[in-house]
């Protein structure tokens, strides 16, 4: 016999206690994507981390205001453009390694306020 998986979707509602409404129905959607600013009016910080990473350095990005797929597509831009690996999500980007001030040189030529940290 084969298990049959559960629709069970209580961790995306976190926040929600109990709800004695008959009519209420869960907004999976809390919060509306915000359009993406331009660069020349983003706030970038740029900072090495190492915590929860095995001792491991890398450059995080954090502060970028807008889509999602924006995030990951300027995401992409930085590894290519540093020859190296990372990820985009959650707001922030991280690049293996210690590349601040490479990273920082890149985002101000893209027109991006950045801060070195």
């Amino acid at each position: 016999m084969s298990k049959k998986k559960k629709n069970n979707d209580w961790k995306k509602r976190d926040g929600v206690v109990y709800s004695t409404a008959d009519s209420f129905d869960f907004d999976y959607n809390n919060g509306e994507d915000q359009d993406t600013l331009p660069p020349n009016e983003q706030s970038l910080r740029v900072q090495l981390d190492k915590k929860a990473r095995a001792g491991k350095k890398v450059t995080l990005v954090t502060g970028f205001v807008g889509l999602e797929d924006d995030l990951k597509d300027l995401g992409k831009q930085l590894k290519s453009k540093c020859g190296v690996g990372g990820s985009a999500k959650d707001g922030e980007i991280i690049v293996q390694g210690d590349l601040r001030p490479k990273v920082a040189e890149i985002l101000d030529k893209m027109g991006y306020r950045t801060r070195v940290i």
